[in-house]
């Protein structure tokens, strides 16, 4: 039988810790209820269940457990912040500020935003996908609604400097959003400190189930994407599912409790991927900067490679050549181009993202394959 597939593919989604996939499974079954029917004890059990994970949820976050709103995935979460947050807040302005590395979930409301006439300023990164909080700080206007940075990018890792931003919006009352489905199992995250007021999180990204996520909310709801029943405030209706709410806070508990030193686990994997790759292939470059980057993402250029390409000749290895919700559009990354590489350098990028389950022999195998590979791309 063939060895599976090295998976490096972690920042897409990560496998479901089978610590989590316990804890969901009598919910499905012997434990199965209505969470919101409180007339049975079933109903009354699911009810808990749900409130122990949104609990375990605020945890990670630094948040009250009534500060969660559980929604299908980050996705949602960004659109339901967004969307929501212009609509509740337009009679106090239209103006909206994020950042040009962000998500597509982020971006793409926003343009949808713009055709109904609030006014985006959609701001530049440094070579790094950094952005300046100066330059936060001279966008904002007294119309300003609501500013959207994201924790630490999904496809080269950068950290963004929020406390700072965090710090500019709460002196002048403007709330600030994050999508942090990136972040919440790699960084500390707190939303008091960091002055966040929305954030949004998805279970699949911290080795939880997928289609589960979550939007923190420290106040003012936001007007409802969805009608229909009054479950999570009214803000966004419809039955929970229980299952997937309690492998959501398992997944969050197990995060929090390891995140200290797993980071340090992956760093070190993840410079060893760097520097065997590098006595291979010199000529690789590295996108981001390591010092603002988040551990086990690694995002590298193979001058003169396609790297869809050199993927079809790495089927041992399960790798990504951009966000896995943009590899069908045949476009060169956003991203990648926001921190001012061309097409052909963003046709050549490589995403490699490591895990909880990514061992040094993974890693050694990898730069075996991917070293012997190159050459005859190169040819």
């Amino acid at each position: 039988m063939a060895a599976p597939a090295i998976y490096l593919d972690y920042p897409a989604t990560t496998p479901c810790d089978p610590r989590v996939i316990e804890a969901m499974l009598p919910f499905f079954s012997a434990k199965a209820g209505n969470p919101h029917n409180r007339q049975h004890a079933a109903g009354r059990a699911a009810a808990a269940a749900i409130e122990q994970a949104r609990s375990q949820i605020a945890a990670l976050i630094g948040a009250r457990p009534a500060q969660i709103l559980f929604t299908s995935g980050a996705t949602e979460a960004n659109n339901l912040a967004l969307h929501g947050m212009a609509r509740a807040r337009q009679a106090r302005g239209r103006h909206i500020v994020t950042v040009a590395s962000e998500h597509a979930s982020v971006l793409e409301p926003l343009r949808a935003l713009a055709r109904d006439g609030f006014d985006i300023t959609v701001l530049p990164v440094d070579a790094a996908g950094l952005v300046d909080p100066e330059r936060v700080a001279h966008a904002l206007r007294p119309d300003t609604i609501l500013v959207s940075v994201m924790a630490a990018n999904n496809e080269i890792g950068t950290i963004q400097p929020l406390g700072a931003i965090g710090a500019l919006c709460r002196a002048r009352g403007i709330p600030l959003h994050s999508d942090a489905a990136q972040a919440a199992d790699r960084l500390a995250l707190d939303v008091d400190a960091l002055g966040i007021d929305l954030m949004s999180l998805s279970a699949h990204k911290l080795y939880g189930p997928p289609g589960i996520g979550a939007l923190y909310l420290r106040a003012g709801d936001p007007v409802p994407l969805l009608q229909g029943g009054g479950q999570e405030r009214g803000v966004r209706p419809g039955t929970l599912p229980t299952p997937l709410c309690v492998g959501f806070g398992q997944a969050a508990a197990l995060a929090g409790a390891a995140r200290t030193a797993e980071q340090v686990r992956l760093a070190a994997l993840t410079d060893r991927l760097w520097q065997g790759l590098r006595r291979r292939l010199p000529d690789i470059r590295r996108n981001g900067d390591p010092a603002h980057s988040v551990a086990g993402l690694l995002s590298l250029r193979f001058p003169g490679i396609d790297a869809t390409a050199l993927m079809e000749d790495l089927p041992d290895l399960a790798l990504s050549s951009g966000a896995a919700c943009n590899a069908a559009s045949g476009l060169p990354s956003s991203v990648l181009t926001a921190i001012g590489l061309d097409a052909a350098a963003a046709q050549s990028t490589l995403r490699i993202g490591l895990g909880r389950f990514t061992g040094e022999a993974d890693i050694d195998r990898a730069i075996q394959l991917i070293g012997d590979a190159i050459p005859s791309r190169l040819g």
